[in-house]
């Protein structure tokens, strides 16, 4: 719906900014799903749109953070944390939702992070990191064996030097680089239908250009950097009229406001295809 409407902030009208005792969440993951009513009020208008794919039986969500000005770190590469509690806990809530949350090896190197769920209530997903070099190391803390699944996709015949039980997912490399539909197929092949492509901005971007996205969580931050990185880069287009254009909702939580941009409709097919009722 492009109506652009602002809702009601969430962290204030809906309980604690950080979701930890925010009692409308606690049934929502399991209700998203497996039950076929609403989900619960705010959280119906903002993951409802997860649920169900438009094009095919995949849903592809990409999420970013940034400044005002569309800024995710300063120039000296400073970024922890560019939004609010509220912003954070949406990003968890995110993650208790998908089957898989995707993540590039410079963000896991750089940032090493748990991507698990500790700020809503909630399971934590399956951690799938995209390596076509093989720079992992198995210390990475998204490899730490907590009986989730943990997948490394990389290119095929690329030596790795990861513990026993982490999945390794060869893939054909096209100058160093993986495509994006390609690791959603072999992801969808694995049995993850729902996946949240978090980071880093590069991985994001990559996905956004090859039409891999169903949705687009942008949370913007009340700061302005006023330079440092991007927090998108796609290839250049020469005229306004040829931008892509995604239809969006604007919803309030607490400080940050989160802007859920729909590219259902540009969205190449990958998985099976969509069934008629």
């Amino acid at each position: 719906m492009a109506d652009g409407r602002v809702g009601k902030p969430v962290g204030d009208a809906f309980g604690h900014a950080d979701g930890g005792s925010d009692s409308t969440w606690a049934s929502v993951p399991e209700t998203f799903r497996h039950a076929a009513g609403s989900l619960p009020r705010p959280w119906e208008d903002i993951f409802g749109p997860l649920r169900q794919g438009a094009v095919d039986d995949l849903v592809v969500v990409g999420q970013c953070g940034q400044s005002i000005d569309a800024r995710i770190a300063t120039a000296a590469g400073h970024s922890h944390y560019i939004n609010g509690e509220a912003g954070l806990a949406h990003l968890h809530r995110l993650r208790a939702l998908v089957d898989a949350v995707v993540i590039g090896v410079g963000t896991a190197i750089a940032d090493d992070p748990q991507l698990t769920v500790r700020r809503v209530a909630g399971p934590s997903p399956a951690r799938v990191i995209l390596d076509p070099n093989g720079r992992l190391p198995p210390s990475a803390r998204a490899l730490a064996p907590d009986g989730i699944r943990r997948l490394v996709v990389t290119a095929a015949g690329t030596p790795t030097k990861l513990p026993a039980e982490v999945e390794v997912v060869p893939l054909a490399a096209e100058a160093g680089r993986l495509a994006p539909a390609a690791i959603l197929a072999a992801l969808a092949a694995r049995g993850f239908r729902r996946v949240l492509i978090e980071g880093g901005a590069d991985t994001v971007s990559r996905f956004l250009a090859a039409r891999c996205l169903d949705r687009l969580h942008v949370l913007i931050a009340p700061i302005i950097l006023g330079a440092g990185r991007s927090s998108l880069e796609l290839p250049p287009i020469a005229r306004v009229d040829e931008a892509m254009r995604a239809p969006i909702r604007a919803h309030a939580l607490d400080g940050d406001l989160l802007l859920d941009c729909d590219l259902s409709a540009q969205r190449v097919p990958i998985g099976r295809a969509k069934m008629s009722r």
